[in-house]
């Protein structure tokens, strides 16, 4: 019975092959193990020292994949870091606390293509050597050659094989500086601009503002709205939510605008409630005059009745 962990793995492999990225390439090195992934990854754009590079590199996935994160470590020399040896990363099992199971092989590799002209700072892995190292050993990690993946290839090889695949499934590639970025997407479904990557978790909480900001203004900005066409006034709810974003001092200051809109309609009701009673007093007189004529007829009736009554 296959487990949870391989029904994912086969699911990203799936994905990976289906709505590819010319920037990177990853498989399971043998259809037996799908534990063990080998990738191939193009250095970052102009100006990084890594812009034309072309970097191969292990995933090792634990067997609880992917309620726990996998391991990365990089074969090819890149001055960036060390050969052969566990990185750390937010991403990786350095940090299981920071790890989160929505994330996948595809969301690593972007990580890692970001975070390599990060500095080290002390990184497990990391290394911080002369930008004219990097530089060469970007141009030296082209004709670099797995040991272990099947075929032998160098890295350009690979990669230049794989964007081929890219164009079939119609996804625009540059291959300038060694096909470093993108221009577009088609119909696969990969993305024009990978750059919005996952990168390291300190990241993470400068962005989560950012975007709550945007969407209290596109808020703020609708109730702004709303109030401005409606007849009857702002509802209690948006007279509320208005005043939260900090970021909103134009709405706020354009929000006393439907006022007078709102006083019209009572000035109007008043002045129709106030005919019916200037009606009502002015037909007062001829209501009273009908009433006394009533009553000096009967009189006359019952005079005339008793004169006749004592004739008899």
């Amino acid at each position: 019975m296959t487990s949870p962990s391989h029904r994912r793995l086969l699911k990203e492999a799936s994905e990976l092959a289906s709505h590819p990225s010319p920037h990177f390439t990853a498989h399971p090195v043998s259809d037996s193990n799908l534990y063990d992934w080998h990738f191939t990854l193009a250095g970052p754009p102009p100006p990084s020292p890594y812009a034309g590079g072309i970097y191969h590199g292990r995933i090792v996935l634990p067997p609880t994949y992917p309620l726990r994160p996998p391991s990365f470590r990089f074969l090819t020399p890149s001055g960036r870091f060390e050969v052969n040896r566990e990185i750390c990363l937010s991403i990786s099992g350095h940090h299981e606390e920071t790890w989160q199971p929505a994330w996948g092989i595809r969301t690593a590799l972007l990580a890692l293509r970001s975070f390599m002209d990060a500095d080290a700072k002390g990184q497990v892995g990391g290394l911080d050597v002369d930008v004219s190292v990097r530089r060469q050993y970007a141009v030296e990690s082209r004709g670099w050659v797995c040991d272990v993946c099947e075929g032998r290839r160098s890295n350009e090889e690979v990669l230049r094989e794989w964007r081929e695949v890219c164009r079939a499934k119609g996804v625009a590639v540059d291959d300038d500086e060694g096909g470093a970025s993108t221009l577009g997407a088609g119909a696969g479904g990969a993305t024009a601009n990978e750059g919005t990557t996952l990168v390291e978790a300190k990241s993470e909480p400068e962005q989560q503002p950012s975007d709550t900001n945007t969407n209290t203004e596109t808020a703020s900005s609708e109730q702004k709205s709303e109030s401005l066409t409606s007849r009857d006034g702002v509802s209690p709810q948006q007279q509320v939510s208005a005043p939260v974003p900090s970021a909103s001092a134009p709405a706020e200051a354009a929000a006393p605008a439907p006022t007078p809109t709102r006083t019209t309609p009572v000035q109007t009701t008043t002045t129709t409630t106030s005919r019916p009673t200037t009606t009502t007093t002015s037909d007062a007189p001829w209501l009273d005059r009908a009433i006394l004529g009533v009553l000096i007829a009967l009189a006359f009736m019952i005079v005339r009745r008793v004169a006749k009554s004592e004739e008899y």
